[in-house]
């Protein structure tokens, strides 16, 4: 199992001072969000990303992948009632896979709620059909460059669309792809009505990527999440990847939250391996 942390609560940061700390504090990854370098990855040279890989290497580091993939450009909708609008997002998620797989990551998380929804005038069967149909065709992308297109199970006070991780499952099954797989979120099991230890044991081996965090929206150890039998559980699946540090209040400061976290996930990990 190794560790990362999710770069976008660094902000304002230069890469290289963020992988710096990161690396000190004794992370094993970083995981990207695309806005946080440019408002369309496209516009990043082949020298750009070298750079962005390189510097994480330099530390040690390595990156994981890439997720908050639809933040910009703006106007993205994977389901857009506007077929111009579907490819579009479409194709720019094919830039992201390249991106991905140039900057030295595995994996994309495709949460993006509102950019995935099925708008009002679209029929479920119908938004779920061209969902396949789009997730097959950046499925063949993601092959290509030897990565996994996850999708994020997020509760329905976000998307109307993938709320649970068997409602993931299910989509996964009908794109039958496999470049195409899934991941888990800590805060989102947590609005499942179920503990997030029985959704990762019931998930093992299905899923490719894995966010920490708390209910709270805050950082491992911060609120009422136990990790020790979310450690347990991971060892029990026999999950081996990152486990990577996503919070959405970067209060108090970015290193005080990426140190405290991985100081406590690390104690949890110790006392799961010895129970």
């Amino acid at each position: 199992m190794k560790f990362s942390t999710c770069n976008e609560m660094f902000e304002g940061w230069n890469w290289g001072d963020v992988c710096e700390v990161v690396s000190r504090l004794g992370y094993d990854g970083v995981e990207v969000a695309p806005f946080t370098f440019c408002e369309d990855v496209r516009e990043l040279t082949t020298a750009d990303r070298r750079r962005i890989q390189d510097q994480a290497r330099a530390e040690g580091l390595e990156v994981c992948g890439l997720h908050w993939l639809l933040v910009k450009p703006e106007g993205m909708a994977l389901l857009s009632l506007d077929s111009s609008v579907r490819t579009t997002t479409r194709d720019y998620l094919l830039s992201l896979v390249d991106m991905c797989a140039d900057i030295g990551g595995k994996v994309l998380t495709l949460g993006s709620p509102n950019q995935r929804s099925i708008p009002q005038g679209m029929l479920r069967e119908d938004g779920l059909g061209l969902l396949v149909e789009s997730l097959r065709v950046i499925g063949d992308q993601a092959a290509e460059r030897c990565v996994t297109f996850c999708l994020e199970p997020l509760p329905a006070s976000m998307t109307n669309i993938m709320n649970t991780a068997e409602d993931t499952l299910e989509i996964v099954r009908q794109v039958n792809h496999p470049a195409v797989g899934m991941m888990l979120d800590v805060k989102s099991m947590c609005s499942e009505g179920r503990r997030p230890e029985e959704i990762i044991r019931s998930m093992s081996g299905r899923f490719s990527h894995f966010h920490a965090n708390d209910a709270n929206m805050r950082a491992p150890g911060t609120g009422d999440v136990d990790f020790v039998p979310i450690m347990e559980a991971l060892i029990a699946s026999e999950y081996s990847d990152h486990v990577s540090v996503e919070v959405f209040d970067y209060s108090p400061d970015p290193v005080t939250i990426a140190e405290q976290s991985i100081r406590y996930m690390k104690a949890c990990l110790e006392l799961a391996r010895s129970s």
